[in-house]
């Protein structure tokens, strides 16, 4: 490419084109924006936002670390009541939770009652047959499934394995 074609594409084109100025030693570099470190999402991510949440508003870990045999029946039931209605509370807070079935349970029931769930929401026991599946029985348990999980999102900078901080007090 000569310098009078490069002045033809300027004057009539009002611009270089991209090979004119390549020639012509006229190439912007290429900008490179750097890409920010994507956070990898580990499996047990969830479990262990979960164990904090529980950790945080019901102290679950320290009451289940905690070697309890030494306490009376009485002081155990007494932590155990505000433990449970703590839990209670952080899991309807971030967890909408539904029966599978919707029963009372120890009465007569059928697997269809289930929904979309009979069969993978349903375990047969006791005298199941070996073929075919039994169409209903005594409600032992109602089952649970979620609807909605809305747990906060996590800081990239938030290690999740740090269930509760140690507290120093400075006196």
């Amino acid at each position: 490419m000569s310098r009078f074609s490069a002045a033809f594409s300027i004057l009539f084109r009002g611009k270089l084109s991209e090979d004119d100025a390549r020639d012509l030693g006229y190439v912007r570099p290429t900008v490179v924006k750097p890409v920010a470190p994507v956070k990898e999402v580990r499996a047990s991510d969830g479990a262990l936002q979960l164990l904090g949440i529980l950790q945080r508003d019901a102290r679950l870990v320290d009451f289940l670390m905690e070697d309890v045999a030494a306490y009376s029946d009485d002081q155990i039931g007494a932590a155990v009541r505000n433990v449970h209605e703590q839990s209670a509370t952080a899991l309807k807070r971030y967890f909408t939770l539904r029966p599978i079935i919707d029963g009372v349970e120890g009465t007569t029931t059928s697997a269809t009652a289930a929904g979309d769930l009979a069969g993978e929401g349903v375990k047969f026991l006791g005298n199941v047959p070996a073929k075919g599946k039994p169409q209903g029985g005594s409600l032992r348990h109602k089952g649970w499934k979620v609807e909605k999980v809305n747990l906060p999102s996590v800081s990239g900078g938030q290690n999740l394995n740090v269930l509760a901080q140690a507290e120093i007090e400075i006196e």
